[in-house]
């Protein structure tokens, strides 16, 4: 059986994370569509499809960061899963942050995982093809 695709939004500020993350797709040799954005507000307008954003594909999975310029992430948390339209779409909060508040407040607002990001290269290669083989092989995700 073909594996299938899946469109994922990655929302990440750091130049280099989202580098690791992209050669991470492509090291394991994913085709998912990756597409990334750099704050909280070009987050929000992407899965809204405001402005620049009006023809994007509604992601089937979000990698979000928490700590991001214009709006953080724990506000795009709370302002994606309070929206109808979207709060389907699984969130997977990618961050750097070990802090159980955290982790606790990522939850609270409806985060579907929480994942701690490993400074090393083959680490985290290993947590993104963990949560692409999740999220395409094991889970049903919803159709938008």
């Amino acid at each position: 059986m073909p594996r299938k695709t899946i469109d994922v939004l990655l929302v990440e500020d750091d130049p280099g994370d989202v580098l690791m993350t992209k050669e991470a797709f492509e090291h394991n040799k994913v085709r998912n569509t990756l597409t990334v954005v750099a704050d909280g507000v070009s987050a929000l307008e992407y899965l809204r499809k405001e402005g620049e954003h009006a023809d994007a594909p509604t992601p089937d999975l979000v990698l979000l960061d928490l700590n991001l310029p214009r709006m953080d992430g724990r506000e795009v948390l709370q302002a994606l899963k309070a929206d109808e339209r979207l709060r389907s779409i699984p969130v997977v909060v990618l961050t750097t942050s070990e802090a159980e508040e955290d982790v606790v407040r990522s939850y609270a607002l409806h985060a579907n995982a929480y994942v701690t990001k490993p400074v090393d290269f083959d680490a985290f290669i290993t947590v993104v093809r963990q949560i692409d083989e999740f999220f395409v092989e094991v889970v049903r995700l919803p159709q938008h």
